[in-house]
């Protein structure tokens, strides 16, 4: 009896955990639309002109090449067209990256737990002491203008803590998606 009811307490505090762990929600993007704008009037888009990465930085160039393919691939998949070379587009794209160095603060922290073992019971307290940590948060900013008249009519924007996989094509591509998540579809 006292045997199932501690594998009982295991499993449902395991389950509590795993449905924790799956809660946590993903980083919420911040983005600002131009109401007035009626979006279904735009048809393609294209990339601003400059801001191209040097020829002789790899690792940039890459990582402007995988950003610019995920801002392709949202873009196409809410019904636009990216322009031809040599053509106007209705839309012009630009994005900004940024990584900042941030404190974490852990505060202190307190674990109680109950168990047994064949036939006695037993208990324990821990405590953690109060932590804290640098970080490197980074940023990626998407923007689309309205090439007829020169305005910005939409802008999103998220931030999240980086990891040695934060520059992977599916990182990217999974941080362009959360960015540009709320951009209308035509």
């Amino acid at each position: 009896m006292l045997a199932r009811f501690v594998r009982t307490i295991v499993v449902a505090t395991a389950v509590a955990g795993f449905v924790a762990g799956c809660a946590a929600p993903p980083p919420k993007p911040d983005t600002m639309r131009d109401p007035s704008v009626n979006f279904s009037n735009f048809k393609t888009f294209g990339w601003t002109a400059g801001g191209t990465v040097d020829a002789g930085d790899a690792l940039l160039k890459l990582l402007d090449a995988n950003i610019r393919a995920a801002v392709v691939d949202v873009m196409q998949r809410k019904g636009y067209v990216e322009a031809p070379a040599g053509t106007t587009p209705d839309l012009r794209i630009v994005y900004e990256t940024a990584k900042a160095e941030k404190l974490e603060n852990n505060p202190v922290r307190v674990g109680i737990g109950v168990g047994s073992w064949g036939g006695n019971m037993g208990g324990s307290v821990s405590m953690g002491s109060p932590s804290v940590r640098n970080f490197t948060e980074g940023t990626l900013v998407v923007h689309a203008i309205d090439t007829a008249r020169n305005v910005e009519v939409w802008q999103g924007r998220v931030s999240g803590k980086m990891t040695k996989g934060s520059v992977e094509p599916a990182a990217i591509r999974q941080a362009v998606g959360v960015a540009m998540a709320d951009f209308p579809v035509r």
